[in-house]
């Protein structure tokens, strides 16, 4: 439930962002609320058959193993989360920033209130999509109920609608990097358990050894049935009994988008310095 929540918290944002951000540079423009209206209604529908196929998918590759299924989805979820950090780390203020700009040109009568659907729908579509597939990897990973994730999803669509809303009305003037950075680390932790359950899949198909099961064993003081060891599982991928294997992928998933991030910041910092400066 967390981590649905986390996640969705997160996609919701950043389509709410552009949503809010059009609709702030377009507020005169005639009718401009259908054309929000039309991309958000376009954009979910694209995200809607996403999830048909991604469940039609599923259906078709039941029989190449349950284990390997599973692994492959989470490995891929793995990559979309650590290229979706990284991406945000060094273009995410120049989202907003072309956001900004194309409602600045429909208000001033330089692109038509057609670019309004697109781009909305655009947004949400890729938001969507995104959250699809995350989706699925909580569900391989946890074994999810419906129940959980349904709670989580709502929890994380009810907040992120509610902070875009309060920041296109003005009502909160935190930092956005805030938000991001909180929700940065939390992806990124959300990343390197999924990749220990994608190695948790392997070696039960025998794909890769275990190199120690279990490495540890700290059921006895917080077991992964308890409400803080399931809080944990969830959040950063806690597990009271891994193999090594698993440790040696959450570590080398942790590392390698940690470093990227940090890369990527310090050269975005750079740009923007060498911006200002000239």
């Amino acid at each position: 439930m967390f981590a649905t929540a986390v996640i969705v918290f997160r996609e919701i944002l950043e389509a709410a962002l552009i949503v809010g951000i059009l609709a702030a540079a377009t507020r005169d423009v005639p009718g401009r609320n259908r054309w929000l209206g039309a991309g958000i209604l376009a954009g979910l529908s694209g995200a809607g058959i996403v999830a048909l196929c991604t469940g039609r998918i599923a259906e078709l590759a039941s029989g190449m193993g349950q284990e390997l299924f599973n692994a492959a989805i989470l490995g891929l979820a793995v990559v979309m989360l650590a290229w979706h950090n990284l991406w945000m780390s060094s273009h995410g203020a120049a989202l907003a920033k072309d956001a900004r700009s194309v409602g600045n040109a429909i208000r001033d009568g330089r692109r038509a209130r057609s670019v309004l659907l697109i781009v909305v729908g655009l947004a949400v579509l890729r938001e969507g999509s995104e959250t699809v597939l995350f989706l699925y990897g909580i569900a391989a990973s946890e074994g999810g109920g419906s129940l959980p994730m349904l709670a989580g999803g709502l929890a994380g669509i009810a907040g992120g609608v509610a902070v875009g809303w309060l920041l296109y009305a003005g009502l909160l003037r935190i930092p956005l990097r805030w938000f991001f950075t909180a929700t940065s680390i939390l992806v990124l932790f959300l990343a390197a358990g999924m990749a220990s359950q994608a190695a948790r899949f392997l070696i039960q198909a025998d794909v890769l050894p275990s190199l120690a099961t279990p490495l540890w064993d700290s059921s006895g003081w917080l077991p992964q049935t308890s409400v803080a060891g399931s809080l944990l599982h969830s959040l950063i991928g806690y597990e009271a009994q891994p193999s090594g294997m698993q440790i040696v992928f959450y570590v080398l998933v942790l590392v390698v988008i940690a470093t990227g991030m940090k890369w990527l910041n310090k050269g975005s910092a750079s740009a923007s310095r060498s911006g200002t400066a000239a």
